[in-house]
């Protein structure tokens, strides 16, 4: 079936328009938005929020989107789909003010037959409501509305089935390839149909490499499933260095007359997964240097854009990563497109949740009625994208300390299997859950002589803030305990092994969320389990990837998080006013950790990554914040450094500041002005850090990699000049005038030589005039007080970002930004 978007033009308000309202006239207040689109980021964010630092203070609200739909005589002999993407959450879809739908889970797609419930000839009208009142849905920042796109379907009773295109490429082989299409058709006629089906292939260069026709005939009111295994010869392989696609293009056709047409972008691959060999791409070895990111795209907000999901992923790529985990919950489908064009590996997870709730209002609430309808819709979803080579049945259950739990886990994986054996299974364990794990980790610190208990705060003792404060210390005190050999230690013990085996005996890939510890164990116990860290800290990257490295059944790891997002607020900060990192008081809007930023800046811990995976040869300075010298921080394990890439400094001259540079060489040299501040030892042995004590002065910073005496590499940082300019770097010029293309527009307050002043503050308003508009603006700042849609924001560590959006009309968009005492920066776009 051909897909129209719906995205134009719908009716959005808050609160719902119920039947109720209508009747007695009740009117409220409407604008007139383009999907996809987020509610919940254009709500002021209140400190007496009940979902407080959960979603960053965002607050819960209900919302209704209408759009009028033209529905022509001529559709009365077809058959009518309306499917979304995403809607968040509860969804109640209406047509006519008669219910066609309804979805609680967020994350899922969804669709209607809308047959029923048309009037023909005249105007219809589409009505949903999302309902996020209820507070504590998410641990996370979900955003609210339909923030995905909406698609239509109009097509003969003859059809290709939604979502019914279905391609495997089986045998792949450099010279040839096997691929078989499986197409789901339904003739939904009163009368038996004779029908030719014509299957092409085609290359990314538009030309046929395969093309084939084969007759059908059906009898009324059936389905079946016709199937085609094709040879293309000299396929091109999609890999993460060649995201190479290709297209299927499917056609039914009576006599000479074309009554349906899909098509599909797919790509060639071939993965093999053994203890011996680990993960394989095309047979070539393959560790997966992951990203675990949540689904908000920060200043926008949750509204999944192609162009920002694209962005985001070129950048992580860029980065170094080659796979990202879509946690917790199922990835949109404008994140696999662009994981399948940008060439990055994808594993798509199901559940934060199953039975027990993590908030009391999650989607442990619906899971025993939706969760196999919900696992379906991910995979009819993830089909036909390379990208996606393991599906996680979950994140952290607490149901591994019980049978159900055990029993649940087999028959969400029989259920996958069904549907879809082409792809590995995990499930993201963290086995603190454990009760096994409390008593080990309790007789191991007893032999240390360490009382956590004697940590946590008295019932009453102090006021609520006190509780909270004390509690967070406590919480990261154990934390920071549990990363590294007292984790390894308990980890490796006998009774975690005997009480996690079943679960994890049961999945092809063992994922396992900070247990680094148990990787050797059970290399020696299990020699035929493959093993992936699903979830580890950042800062810890150095000794995992020496064990990823060294054990071939551990095939990567993923680090938490690539890059930072909305909600579970200040959770990755440093805190030097004793108050709590986790459940940071507002006004604390995202969790502050990530090798990126929240606005797409690459933190320093991104750039050690990078040389530890083998990537970067130059050396990478970061500062820790001179102001900050000293002083004495909270933090937790998600956090390394809090240093940043900068040499200016003003007011802290000729004070004690604290260099570290990241490199792989065997030493580095660092000199300040052309002085040497001293030789010390880098690369692996030295956890490819040199960590220099200097006195702060102007001038420029130079780190010199040597190994064997040569040079390998180098890095300079200079002092930034006291006149503060905006400058502009802009990701593209030209847009589609579809209104949906983005422009990102990075300002950052330099100096006249171009120098990034990160010690600048300004406050910066962006106007837009032209074919576009502004759709979000905002610094990276965690505990930023402003709102994303103002069209004024404060820059954090010297600077912003601003989103501009393309209308639907050809023209010049003029952007221009503002701050007192300074010259304005103005950039030119353009749409066609």
């Amino acid at each position: 079936m051909k897909q129209t978007k719906l995205n134009r033009d719908w009716t959005f308000m808050a609160g719902e328009v119920n039947m109720m309202a209508s009747m007695m006239g009740i009117t409220q207040e409407t604008s007139q938005v383009d999907l996809p689109h987020d509610a919940m980021i254009l709500e002021e964010r209140k400190p007496d929020t009940g979902n407080g630092g959960h979603t960053g203070f965002y607050p819960s609200g209900v919302y209704t989107y209408i759009k009028p739909l033209d529905v022509p005589m001529e559709w009365q002999d077809k058959d009518i789909y309306l499917e979304f993407e995403g809607v968040f959450a509860n969804a109640q879809v209406y047509v006519n003010d008669d219910l066609v739908a309804q979805r609680p889970y967020g994350y899922s797609e969804f669709h209607a037959m809308l047959n029923d419930y048309l009037i023909y000839g005249q105007q219809n009208e589409i009505k949903v409501i999302c309902n996020t009142q209820v507070e504590h849905q998410s641990r996370w920042y979900t955003g609210s509305g339909i923030y995905r796109d909406v698609n239509l379907y109009v097509s003969d009773p003859l059809h290709v089935s939604l979502h019914g295109l279905k391609i495997v490429t089986e045998d792949v082989e450099p010279e040839s390839a096997v691929v078989e299409i499986n197409l789901n058709i339904e003739n939904n006629s009163r009368i038996m149909r004779e029908s030719l089906i014509l299957i092409e292939l085609m290359d990314k260069y538009d030309n046929v490499v395969k093309s084939v026709k084969t007759p059908l005939t059906m009898r009324s009111h059936s389905t079946t499933n016709l199937r085609k295994r094709l040879v293309i010869n000299n396929p091109l392989l999609w890999s993460c260095d060649t995201p190479d696609l290709y297209s299927c293009y499917v056609q039914i056709i009576e006599g000479n007359t074309v009554i349906d047409e899909t098509e599909s972008a797919f790509g060639i691959r071939k993965i093999q997964l053994d203890a011996v060999h680990g993960l394989r791409i095309n047979g070539a070895r393959s560790k997966l240097r992951g990203a675990c990111i949540h689904h908000d795209n920060g200043v926008v907000g949750a509204a999944a854009f192609a162009r920002a999901e694209v962005r985001r992923v070129e950048q992580l790529k860029e980065a170094g990563f080659n796979c990202v985990r879509s946690s917790h919950n199922p990835a949109g489908r404008a994140l696999l497109d662009a994981c399948d064009r940008v060439g990055m590996l994808m594993m798509d997870e199901t559940f934060d949740v199953w039975m027990k709730c993590k908030t009391q209002n999650d989607y442990a609430n619906f899971f025993m009625d939706w969760w196999e309808r919900d696992v379906e819709a991910m995979v009819l979803k993830d089909l036909n994208h390379p990208c996606v080579i393991m599906y996680s049945l979950g994140n952290e259950l607490p149901e591994i300390t019980n049978r159900f739990g055990k029993d649940w886990n087999r028959r969400m994986i029989d259920k996958i299997r069904s549907l879809d054996d082409s792809r590995f299974l995990t499930n993201s364990l963290n086995l603190l859950f454990l009760n096994e794990f409390k008593q080990v980790a309790g007789q191991i610190l007893t032999e240390m002589g360490i009382d956590l208990t004697a940590q946590a705060p008295a019932a009453d003792e102090g006021d609520d803030s006190e509780k909270d404060s004390s509690g967070s210390n406590a919480l990261n005190s154990m934390m920071s305990m549990l990363n590294g050999p007292l984790s390894d230690k308990i980890m490796a013990h006998e009774l975690i092994d005997a009480k996690s085996n079943e679960f994890l005996d049961s999945l092809d890939v063992a994922g396992m969320n900070y247990s680094p510890g148990k990787y050797a164990a059970d290399a020696e116990l299990h020699p035929d389990r493959v093993i992936l860290g699903t979830e580890d800290f950042p800062g810890d990257i150095v000794r995992l990837w020496a064990e990823v490295k060294k054990y071939p059944q551990v095939i990567g790891d993923m680090t938490w998080t690539g890059y930072d997002y909305l909600g579970e607020a200040g959770s990755g900060t440093f805190s030097y006013d004793g108050k709590p990192t986790f459940g940071a008081p507002y006004p604390a809007r995202a969790a502050g950790m990530g090798d990126i930023d929240l606005i797409g800046n690459r933190h320093p811990i991104s750039y050690l990554r990078e040389i530890v995976y083998g990537l970067r040869a130059e050396p990478y300075i970061g500062v820790e914040r001179v102001d900050r010298y000293g002083q004495e921080a909270m933090k937790t394990p998600w956090k390394l450094h809090d240093n940043i890439a900068s040499w200016t400094w003003p007011g802290f001259e000729n004070k004690p500041a604290r260099v570290y540079v990241y490199s792989a060489s065997e030493e580095v040299e660092l000199l300040l002005n052309g002085e040497s501040l001293g030789v010390l030892p880098a690369g692996e042995s030295n956890g490819y850090t040199a960590t220099f004590e200097t006195i702060y002065k102007p001038g420029e910073l130079i780190a010199v990699g040597r190994t064997a005496g040569v040079e390998d590499g180098r890095m300079t940082l200079q002092t930034a000049g006291d006149e503060i300019v905006i400058t502009a770097q802009v990701d593209r010029e030209q847009l589609q005038a579809d209104g949906n293309d983005l422009a990102y527009v990075m300002l950052k307050l330099t100096d006249k030589n171009g120098i990034w002043n990160r010690s600048a503050q300004k406050n910066v308003t962006v106007t837009v005039e032209g074919a576009g508009c502004l759709q979000g603006l905002g610094s990276a700042d965690p505990f930023g007080s402003g709102n994303f849609f103002d069209s004024s924001a404060d820059s954090y560590d010297g600077a912003l970002l601003a989103v501009i959006r393309a209308g639907h009309n050809a023209g010049e968009i003029t952007v221009k930004a503002s701050a007192p005492d300074c010259e304005d920066c103005v950039v030119i776009l353009r749409t066609n």
